[in-house]
């Protein structure tokens, strides 16, 4: 869904609990990242610590947000296929499990190992791909847009061999969902490449997206709004964070993301008129798409809270590249993007900046370059949009999500495995311990 930005390790405590937040002044302190990560692929150890999730009984919708569920335990697998699946000898916490994300913009891989609730990211990789491509048009995948994600591929592909990956999870999403050809281009990712591409519904992306990144909410009162600015589409989640673990209420998503809208509204003159016109009618068409959801939102708010303005939290390259532009940055750190709270007056008045903007002027600016120039004005009409609907004085940001999330589901469904397994082995030694002389 995201349609930017390589991310990886995080760090994060359990709602409830006293947790160091970045704020607007924050400062990029670590190593800083190429200006365009999405294009790079990157050979990291970070931590995550984000805690387990897990929905209670009787959550609202069919959506929960819970790490070990059947659908994580039927499609999660040996790494590639006709290949073993990790060294299965090692323990739970000495294993690496990945996760791929294809989106219709980009093509990205995390693969990390467990570290007591949290985990360490061993590798990562991240390429814009374009996928989408030509697809609003033509409804079907181009041969060019199918190389160049199978070309990604075979790179994570090559990773997921080195690192010796016990279990991935490799996933597709608007772009497959839509496409004409989708199934059949899924056969060739498996057949020349061995990974085996899950086609996820928007609802089960929407699911993985909050298990990823909901630990960065700002804490507050009554519901709250997770989005993510996608390559092919944009989901909204509501969720009660009454209690530690979030619950999902209600979401929806709509078939406009970057790429796709970019594509509905087609070349724009190079004129300021005939910008302020296309972005006007990115916002009209974004605005419908969302008004049903926005109907129901309004009443879930009004049982839940006494306040009218609602906690946001964006994941996706459009919010941490707009991020970066209100922190200054003269190249994007994931360090200081992710989990800073900005204000939302900075993300519009930058939003409307860019929209007025060249598309040369835009491939001057610091964390946007040549790959995103034409993409990031689509972007920040669905951002300002949101805002528009649901007005809030801060925006949390996520450089996390789909993968994350995976990952997440992957090692809590792993974990009980081995646990089952070593209650097994006590129990079989029960009896030869009491036989003992």
């Amino acid at each position: 869904m995201a349609d930017t930005k390589a991310s990886a390790g995080h760090a994060g405590k359990r709602p409830g609990r006293k947790r160091r937040r970045k704020h607007v002044s924050a400062r990029a302190t670590a190593k800083q990242t190429p200006a365009c990560p999405a294009a790079s692929g990157a050979d990291t150890a970070r931590a995550d610590h984000t805690p387990p999730v897990a929905a209670p009984d009787g959550a609202p919708m069919a959506l929960p947000v819970r790490p070990a569920q059947p659908l994580e335990q039927a499609t999660a697998e040996p790494a590639l296929r006709g290949l073993p699946g990790g060294n299965r000898a090692l323990p739970f916490h000495r294993q690496a499990y990945a996760a791929i994300d294809l989106g219709t913009n980009n093509c990205r891989l995390l693969i990390a190992r467990p570290a007591g609730d949290h985990f360490v990211v061993i590798d990562a990789f991240s390429r814009v791909v374009r996928l989408g491509e030509g697809l609003a048009q033509s409804g079907r995948l181009s041969d060019a847009a199918m190389d160049r994600a199978l070309a990604a591929l075979q790179i994570c592909a090559d990773k997921l061999r080195r690192r010796n990956v016990h279990l991935a999870r490799s996933v597709a999403t608007e772009a497959c969902r839509r496409a004409g050809n989708g199934a059949e281009f899924i056969e060739r990712v498996r057949r020349e490449t061995g990974i085996r591409l899950d086609v996820i519904t928007a609802q089960e992306e929407a699911r993985l997206a909050v298990l990823g990144c909901h630990i960065l909410l700002e804490h507050g009162e009554g519901p709250a709004m997770i989005f993510d600015i996608g390559g092919g589409s944009t989901e909204m989640v509501l969720v009660d964070t009454t209690d530690p673990v979030p619950r999902i209420l209600d979401w929806q998503s709509v078939p406009w993301g970057v790429v796709s809208l970019t594509e509905v509204i087609g070349a724009v003159a190079d004129d300021g008129p005939a910008r302020v016109a296309a972005y006007a009618e990115m916002r009209r068409l974004v605005r419908e798409g969302f008004a049903s959801f926005a109907a129901r939102v309004a009443g879930e708010h009004a049982a839940h809270s006494d306040t009218a303005a609602i906690r946001l939290l964006g994941t996706s390259g459009t919010v941490t590249t707009l991020a970066s532009l209100h922190l200054g940055l003269p190249q994007y750190d994931r360090s200081a993007v992710d989990g800073v709270i900005v204000p939302a007056a900075s993300m519009r008045a930058i939003s409307q900046r860019l929209a007025h903007y060249s598309p040369t002027e835009r491939m001057a600016v610091p964390c946007i370059g040549r790959e995103r120039a034409d993409l990031v004005v689509a972007g920040c009409a669905i951002l300002e949009t949101i805002l528009d609907i649901w007005p809030a004085e801060r925006l949390g940001i996520a450089d996390r999500g789909i993968r994350e999330g995976i990952l997440r589901s992957l090692m809590a469904t792993a974990s009980e495995s081995e646990k089952a397994r070593l209650a097994v082995r006590r129990r079989d030694a029960a009896p030869l311990a009491k036989d003992t002389p």
